[in-house]
């Protein structure tokens, strides 16, 4: 399922670490590919993707989110 969620980058510091985007409404996802523009915390953004049921992590965070597109709202 393609979605697109505004909301911040969060390193999560389970294990290695994890990039999480939490939604303007408090949902968190793993982000699966995020390029490494997108590897900076706080940044806020518009991100595109595929939600991937079919994806087990380490962290189980959230949904794992597999980054399509994003863009950058503020740094």
């Amino acid at each position: 399922m393609s979605i697109t969620v505004t909301g911040s980058i969060e390193k999560k510091g389970l294990g290695p670490g994890t990039w999480a985007l939490v939604s303007e409404g408090g949902e968190t996802y793993e982000l699966k590919d995020a390029p490494s523009d997108l590897k900076k915390s706080n940044l806020k953004v518009k991100v595109t993707g595929e939600v991937r049921d079919d994806v087990m992590t380490f962290a189980m965070i959230g949904s794992v989110l597999e980054v399509k597109s994003f863009e950058v709202i503020s740094d």
